[in-house]
């Protein structure tokens, strides 16, 4: 049987005090909604779908690229309301259904694989996902019966004290449903509160009425189901995904020198014997091979990193750096910049589109951009590739063993061929042929005495 994810992030967030959903606010650089998607396809799920409504178009480019079905609830009339109008839209469930916070990203795909598998063994037309926060206030109780099964969810304002001191399981709003008996019986919810909506919490006193078997797991680790209401509480997700993912990557040999100061994306990978120093991010799908050293104060977006590299105060954007490769401090790699084995970028060195050769060295103050770089090449220092006329981007090719001195301008289109020298402070306009030397100044000029004739002039015009 199929089993569907519904994920609701239709709701506003009016907490989060932004012009933007709450569902897109990030956690480790993924939206929220995204971390709830992910949980149901890797637990298992056959088809999941997003409930949209505030903010609607957002929430789908948030999502761009995802194997999911968006339907809109356009009268955000309640959860209740949002499954049935998913049922409407799909012409009714088969199979297993999950229902899922979009603002809940921390629960765990094995939890939801859990939650389903004991749903159809028991043949349960619903199961709770349930925790025991530190602070129950605010949340949803659940009252048992003495066969364990689930008579009734008491929201928290109409708990009575003794049930408020003797009811400590609260409800995550996550559950797990029976298709058909949901498709049949998702209509008879009502809207008689004060709010006027439907909640999806009241089928487990329409199941209870209809002696159908209602269940609850429990999670032991309640972050799992915390969600995300506020910046606060956001901020609170952020420390425990990072937590969780530097724990697992350490367990499999990365070092971290401060583990709190290392913010590391779900996507991303890390070889062993890889140290991570403070202040690093890493985003995307960056990958990172063995024996490198990243940071301090290093931001990597899906950047590719071979073995054996530093990359020291370096920000790279679908950059490239093959194996033993020296980057930094503070370079900045931009999109399409390739260093192959044993190249290097220096300090405030800038690269953009650009290959940089074996062994090539790029060491401080230059820019570098749609550039091919050869073998063996030294740039110079404040050394500039003129790429753009002010219309076109312009290529420029610089061979093997070339020699370039400091501060040169090499204004594209130009070729300098293998072996070439380029003086420094020239400014190269034309191609350099192979083991020839270019240079490029104006004569220098020396007038003695100048300096203190020119002082004492002005002191007599003043």
């Amino acid at each position: 049987m199929p089993i569907t994810a519904i994920v609701l992030a239709a709701g506003e967030g009016t907490r989060m005090k932004s012009r933007h959903p709450k569902v897109v606010h990030k956690v480790l650089d993924k939206p929220l909604v995204w971390w709830s998607v992910r949980a149901a396809r890797d637990a298992g799920v056959d088809r999941v779908v997003v409930v949209v409504g505030n903010g609607a178009d957002e929430v789908r480019a948030s999502l761009a690229g995802e194997d999911v079905t968006f339907v809109e609830q356009t009268e955000r009339l309640g959860t209740g309301h949002a499954v049935r109008v998913v049922r409407d839209a799909l012409g009714g469930f088969q199979g297993p259904v999950v229902v899922l916070s979009g603002d809940s990203p921390l629960l765990r795909a094995d939890t939801i694989k859990d939650l389903i598998q004991r749903t159809m063994a028991a043949h349960n037309a619903c199961t709770v996902l349930t925790m025991t926060p530190p602070d129950v206030t605010g949340y949803g109780r659940l009252d048992f019966a003495e066969d364990g099964s689930v008579r009734s969810i008491i929201e928290h304002k109409d708990c009575t004290p003794e049930q408020r001191e003797r009811l400590t399981e609260c409800n995550s709003s996550i559950y797990c449903f029976c298709g058909g008996r949901l498709t049949a019986n998702i209509d008879k919810i009502g809207n008689d509160n004060v709010q006027h909506e439907y909640y999806l919490t009241d089928m487990v006193g329409i199941y209870v009425g209809m002696g159908e078997p209602v269940a609850a797991v429990h999670v032991d680790d309640y972050t799992e189901l915390l969600g995300v209401n506020s910046r606060s509480q956001l901020a609170e997700a952020n420390k425990v995904m990072q937590r969780r993912i530097n724990e697992g990557l350490m367990a499999e040999g990365v070092s971290m020198l401060d583990p709190d100061s290392v913010w590391v994306g779900p996507d991303v990978t890390v070889g062993r014997d890889t140290v991570l120093l403070p202040l690093t991010m890493l985003w995307g799908k960056t990958s990172i091979g063995e024996g490198c050293t990243v940071g301090p104060n290093t931001r990597l977006t899906d950047t590719t990193v071979g073995d054996d590299c530093t990359v020291d105060e370096t920000v790279a954007i679908q950059a490239t750096l093959e194996n033993d490769v020296n980057c930094g401090p503070r370079a900045y790699l931009r999109p399409g910049a390739h260093l192959l084995d044993g190249s290097k970028a220096g300090t405030h060195v800038e690269i953009k589109n650009s290959t940089i050769g074996k062994g090539s060295k790029v060491p401080h103050l230059s820019y570098i951009g749609d550039t091919t770089m050869g073998e063996g090449v030294n740039v110079g220092a404040g050394s500039i590739t003129c790429n753009y006329d002010g219309v076109h981007k312009n290529k420029t090719f610089i061979g093997d063993n070339v020699f370039v001195g400091s501060d040169t301008m090499m204004v594209a289109p130009v070729s300098i061929g293998d072996g070439a020298l380029v003086g420094a402070s020239s400014c190269i306009t034309r191609d350099v042929p192979a083991d020839a030397l270019a240079i490029e100044r104006s004569e220098q000029k020396i007038i003695e005495g100048y300096a203190s004739a020119r002082m004492a002039r002005l002191k007599k015009e003043n």
